[in-house]
């Protein structure tokens, strides 16, 4: 299995984990199993990578905070707060960071693309705001749906949503190619 691919499985897992429990056993059983997949998931990560990425561990420790409060006061409200929480968290890092000329989502992305600084400055305000757009999606789906129904957005709306946006970036990456990239793929194509 490539890289990605491992990844995106480890990534997943534990989502679609809680999906199952949730149909098999209710919100509380799901979140049980949520927690104990995730950090299965954290540590085949770094079995098998030897190292640990940042957001797949600030995700964990989320998931461990509010799906424990989640538990341990039987209210399902803070596990449906976690995702706004770590989307709004993930857009304060990538536009706080653009005011301090940090472009943080270069760190996650840069073994994939090589961009100018321009495309890395657009990618991470795309990103940034599309992070604050989930958040405020999520908080509406939970507020006025019901669990079914967030559980199900949850799982089938906000993957295809991240997945469909990376894609709608394609033309920005392209476009934004550093110079070196580019003539690189040119050598390679001849």
């Amino acid at each position: 299995m490539n890289p990605q691919m491992r990844r995106l499985a480890l990534d997943l897992g534990p989502l679609l984990i809680f999906f199952a429990a949730f149909k098999w056993g209710g919100f509380f059983v799901a979140t049980g199993a949520f927690m104990v997949a995730i950090c299965v998931s954290l540590v085949l990560g770094y079995m098998i990578e030897k190292k640990i990425s940042p957001m797949p561990l600030f995700t964990a420790v989320m998931v461990l905070i509010f799906g424990g409060l989640t538990l341990y006061l039987e209210n399902k409200t803070f596990l449906k707060v976690k995702v706004t929480i770590i989307y709004s968290f993930f857009g304060v890092i990538l536009l706080g960071g653009l005011l301090f000329n940090r472009l943080f989502i270069k760190y996650v992305f840069a073994q994939a693309f090589d961009l100018t600084e321009s495309g890395w400055r657009q990618l991470t305000w795309r990103w940034g705001v599309f992070f604050f757009a989930l958040a405020a999606v999520n908080e509406a789906v939970w507020r006025n749906t019901s669990d079914d129904v967030w559980v199900s957005f949850k799982v089938w709306g906000i993957i295809p949503l991240i997945f469909l946006f990376a894609l709608a970036q394609t033309r920005l990456v392209i476009k934004h190619q550093a110079p070196d990239a580019a003539d690189g793929e040119k050598n390679a194509q001849q």
